[in-house]
């Protein structure tokens, strides 16, 4: 309940990066190309995968939502963020706050468990290779990838409306460049006792949850690798999962960081600010570069295209 009578909040102030005028340009140079950049890696990849026969596998079908995931989650909040370092009032409304909160949450958990999904392919691939394609049908892929996202957008469900029924009355001002939990609950009028330790509980179970799935999957995997006689069999079976392993390591790690603790403690709130921009934009620019780079089908398929195209 909020504390005695106080103005409700219609709409939020997003601080953004920095209160200097002459950042502002350069920031929004800076983060224009990275969003352009997302936008052309993630939407190419999806594109080389849905054109080439020989990448409509299991392991190409997940990171072809991988990317989808990458691309709406960096569009929940690029969008906004960019127009917000060219303006004045960087205000939102609290319905657009709403959405945001919900999409960029929903996209976030989503990508966890697919995170997950793609390491349990890897692990059925690696280590039961006679019965991976009788089990890893696309019956089976779509019904996983259709039980990421429910998971994923119920989740963001529960706890979206848990933040929206606190009261925002005294101040609108969020110390951040997108609505996310923190800063709400720091902002709330509220008694955020109960959220606080609901969103630390969900965090920690969708986090440890998720990468838990990630890590047994990988110690079998390596088991089986180190089985393995020959060296090149063991370089090609750690190469199919060694761009997957980056990402799991650069994600995991900045989620960790970001939420694992409690939300009202007296944060930095500008280093919270750099890890929120490494892992909802640096992050989404980076995927299909490791995947792209690291991977010898996708570099074939899209060398091929650019030959035909020439030719």
């Amino acid at each position: 309940m909020a504390r005695g009578n106080h103005t409700t909040v219609t709409e939020f102030v997003l601080m953004g990066f920095t209160d200097c005028p002459e950042l502002q340009l350069p920031l929004f140079v800076v983060f224009l190309v990275i969003y352009l950049l997302t936008m052309v890696g993630n939407l190419g990849l999806i594109l080389l995968i849905r054109m080439d026969s020989r990448l409509h596998t299991p392991m190409y079908y997940f990171l072809s939502h991988l990317a989808f995931i990458d691309l709406c989650y960096s569009s929940s909040i690029g969008p906004k963020m960019l127009q917000n370092l060219l303006v004045k009032k960087k205000t939102i409304s609290f319905s657009g706050c709403f959405a945001q909160l919900y999409f960029s949450s929903a996209f976030a958990t989503t990508e966890c468990f697919l995170l997950a999904t793609m390491a349990y392919d890897r692990y059925m691939a690696i280590c039961n290779p006679l019965i991976y394609t009788a089990i890893m049908t696309q019956r089976v892929c779509k019904e996983l990838a259709i039980g990421v996202y429910t998971y994923g957008f119920l989740n963001s469900v529960i706890q979206t409306v848990l933040t929206f029924q606190l009261s925002f009355c005294d101040s609108n001002i969020i110390h951040h460049f997108y609505c996310a939990d923190p800063p709400l609950l720091a902002l709330s009028c509220s008694d955020t006792h109960s959220k606080e330790k609901q969103l630390l509980i969900f965090s920690a179970v969708n986090l440890t949850g998720s990468l838990l799935t990630v890590l047994i999957s990988y110690i079998c995997i390596l088991f089986s690798i180190i089985k393995i006689q020959s060296s090149e069999g063991k370089c090609k079976a750690f190469s199919t999962c060694a761009s997957h392993l980056t990402v799991v390591i650069i994600f995991y790690g900045t989620l960790f960081f970001m939420y694992l603790r409690q939300p009202k403690a007296r944060n930095p709130w500008k280093y919270n600010k750099v890890v929120s921009v490494f892992y909802s934009l640096i992050i989404p620019m980076l995927n299909p570069l490791i995947y792209s780079l690291r991977n010898t089908e996708v570099k074939n398929t899209l060398r091929k295209m650019l030959e035909g195209k020439e030719s």
